[in-house]
């Protein structure tokens, strides 16, 4: 009884008590499908219902319904293209119009991902000119569930437009706008994020469950005051979600100028949003197997709320990003990639600007970003995107995420697309000691390393044996970078930024305008002792000042292209 209130309450109605042939709502009008694949088409029909999707560009395919009223097809797609249509016949015939074919990418993450481009520097005025026939967006609103769904009912598809760019992902809309210029060809983002969430969240609990930290996780939320049983919260819901289908009858569609949004569940907390696996079961269960060429995520800031959980944040990124790949190629027969590419940001600057060489157990957040940085080396086809010269001393949703996607683009472009363009900033790649001196070596320099202000680089640290961390002058010689200090006669260790928000001194960059990486050179303990799920950091939201506006950051200039190649506009 349960498990069909779950699903009236959520598609609104049981699959099997309609004989109409029917989709999520993933396939719909404006659509957009991968290219120069096979993407799976499926939905439901009575139990032995033979279901026939047919394509304006003349490949079709056909399935029989199991028992469940399930149908799953693979549908062959050409090169990239405007204008197709699909027709899905059964009982009843499903059209789908303005179908387009390019390149589609998964984004993502907890509420920096969701941002909506209005509320960012210069978000209004982009909004205002986005108008990109060949863009597409898929957008849902964030749900969460115990088990796992079979639609996102909020979800729908659109072109680019100054209303939909505006209210989606402005970290998503720049990277794939970006893409769209510069490939000439549709693009399609489908934005699933939601605030506040934990990695442990966004995977089935089944595969994560031998991790200590989300071990700890469950246990906690297991163990808090449970304020209504699960049965109580459910008719609670049932009850609201009647009245909210009654608004929406009436013509009631926004509340307090905002869209109106159905109800979700929160106690107890194993219906709650943060509980492991909900956010998956609600918003990525829903949309697999999905033709995609890749996915770019942003989360993390639910998972450093203190050192010791910042640190398993190099298993369970592992983890999602494994299990993504893994169940998207078999769900969709081999023809979504089973090493399709995985960007993702790593954590930008917050809280009070830097004074000591290298921050302990109060810059969890510094640990977070060591644990992504290894992420991107230790799985293949994995990028990162650097923000550390973005974010906000105060807020913890910074304005400025324009930065942000252009570097996933920057990513997909030279990775992905092979183009001619520096997808990163310098990568610390080794490092050797000469006499009383470091050398530091990088990749992907570009053009030349340079500082982010025409001064001394004034952002790395230096120890001896003694782990005790001083200021180093550091000198840009070539491709490396030479550390030094009178204090240290006999260095061991270096590191780089290493605090929470390292953002305001003079920083290292290629001269293509991409920062490096916060890095240590050494493999010291990252913490003093284990800590439960309390902060260590001082919260700036607490002491956020009144009438407070956010300013953005002096930062070098990105100016790439593809390189002298014209942009083609779909």
């Amino acid at each position: 009884m349960t498990k069909c209130i779950a699903t009236i309450a959520i598609l609104g109605t049981c699959i099997t008590a309609s004989a109409d042939v029917r989709l999520p709502t993933i396939f719909g009008d404006s659509m957009i499908l991968q290219q120069g694949s096979s993407n799976a088409v499926w939905g439901w029909a009575d139990a032995g219902e033979t279901v026939a999707v047919k394509a304006s560009w003349g490949a079709e395919a056909s399935a029989k319904t199991g028992k469940d009223g399930k149908w799953k097809v693979m549908l062959k797609t050409p090169g990239h293209g405007k204008g197709h249509s699909l027709t899905v016949s059964g009982a009843n015939t499903v059209q789908i119009r303005n179908v387009a074919i390019g390149e589609v990418w998964l984004c993502a993450g907890q509420s920096n991902m969701g941002w909506a481009l209005f509320h960012t520097f210069g978000g209004q005025e982009e909004a205002a000119t986005a108008t990109a026939p060949g863009f597409r967006i898929y957008k849902s609103l964030r749900r969460h569930w115990f088990e796992p769904l079979e639609d996102c009912p909020t979800g729908k598809w659109s072109q680019c437009t100054p209303e939909s760019a505006g209210a989606t992902s402005a970290v998503s809309y720049y990277f794939g706008k970006t893409l769209h210029e510069e490939l000439g060809i549709p693009v399609g983002i489908i934005v699933q994020a939601y605030a506040g969430t934990p990695i442990e969240g966004w995977m089935p609990y089944g595969i994560q469950q031998d991790n200590p930290w989300s071990i700890a996780l469950k246990r906690d939320l297991d163990g808090r005051p449970k304020r209504l049983s699960k049965e109580e919260a459910l008719a609670k819901y049932e009850k609201e979600l009647k009245e909210y289908k009654d608004k929406i009858a009436r013509g009631e569609t926004r509340r307090f100028n905002r869209p109106l949004q159905p109800p979700n569940i929160t106690q107890p907390q194993p219906l709650g949003h943060q509980y492991p696996a909900n956010v998956f079961n609600a918003m990525i269960h829903p949309i697999r197997p999905y033709g995609i060429r890749g996915a770019i995520w942003y989360q993390g800031e639910r998972n450093a709320k203190n050192p010791w959980m910042a640190a398993g944040y190099r298993s369970q990124l592992a983890l999602v990003i494994k299990y993504y790949r893994r169940s998207w190629h078999e769900l969709s027969g081999g023809h979504v990639a089973d090493d399709f590419p995985f960007l993702f940001t790593q954590l930008p600057s917050w809280c009070a600007e830097q004074q000591a060489p290298v921050e302990g157990d109060e810059a969890p957040w510094a640990v977070s970003r060591e644990m992504m940085r290894l992420v991107s080396q230790d799985l293949p086809n994995t990028g990162m995107a650097v923000s550390i010269d973005t974010g906000d001393a105060i807020v913890l949703h910074p304005k400025n995420k324009k930065p942000i996607g252009l570097r996933h683009a920057y990513l997909a472009l030279e990775k992905v697309y092979g183009k001619d363009i520096v997808g990163s900033g310098p990568v610390y790649r080794k490092s050797r000691i000469d006499g009383g001196k470091v050398v530091l070596e990088f990749g992907s320099v570009g053009s030349g390393l340079m500082a982010a202000k025409p001064s001394t680089l004034d952002t790395f640290a230096i120890a001896g044996k003694d782990r005790k961390w001083h200021w180093a002058d550091a000198a840009i010689e070539g491709d490396t970078v030479v550390v030094s200090s009178p204090k240290v006669p006999q260095p061991v260790a270096v590191r780089y930024a290493w605090a929470m928000n390292p953002s305001q001194r003079n920083l290292l960059y290629n001269k293509e305008g991409i920062p490096a990486s916060p890095f240590r050179t050494d493999d010291w303990p990252l913490f003093e002792r284990k800590y439960g799920r309390e902060s260590t950091y001082n919260d700036p939201k607490k002491t956020k000042r009144e009438g407070y506006q956010p300013e953005d950051w002096k930062r070098p200039a990105m100016t790439q292209s593809s390189r002298g190649e014209p942009r083609a506009q779909e």
